[in-house]
């Protein structure tokens, strides 16, 4: 039976509402925590494109991507990727960042759900 939470984004900044999703996938609010183990949980963000983005960060952070070719890195600023993907992406690349970088990372993604 899976464990299901809900965070509700509307007023929180950006990697505040990002750090509490990832600790929860992770199952670390559980006394059960085990860090080789993907927890049995359901993730649940209501409001994902209304939390708050401060100071200049859309005209000034940047996201990069690169296809291993020469010469293919492309660069887009945050706002470019809010008119391109919304800003439910911005949430979901934030949240997987904050997870850790093995294969149990796919499958505590999939357990997030982005409203």
């Amino acid at each position: 039976m899976k464990k299901e939470y809900t965070i509700d984004a509307k007023g929180k900044s950006l990697g505040r509402v990002a750090s509490e999703a990832a600790a929860i996938l992770r199952g670390k609010n559980s006394p059960d925590f085990m860090p080789n183990i993907a927890p049995n949980i359901k993730l649940t963000i209501t409001n994902g494109d209304k939390f708050r983005v401060t100071g200049k960060k859309m005209k000034q952070k940047r996201y990069m991507r690169h296809s291993t070719y020469p010469g293919n890195l492309k660069i887009l600023r945050m706002e470019e990727v809010v008119d391109k993907k919304g800003k439910e992406y911005l949430l979901k690349k934030a949240v997987d960042g904050m997870l850790p970088k093995n294969k149990l990372r796919k499958i505590m993604i999939k357990n997030l759900i982005i409203k």
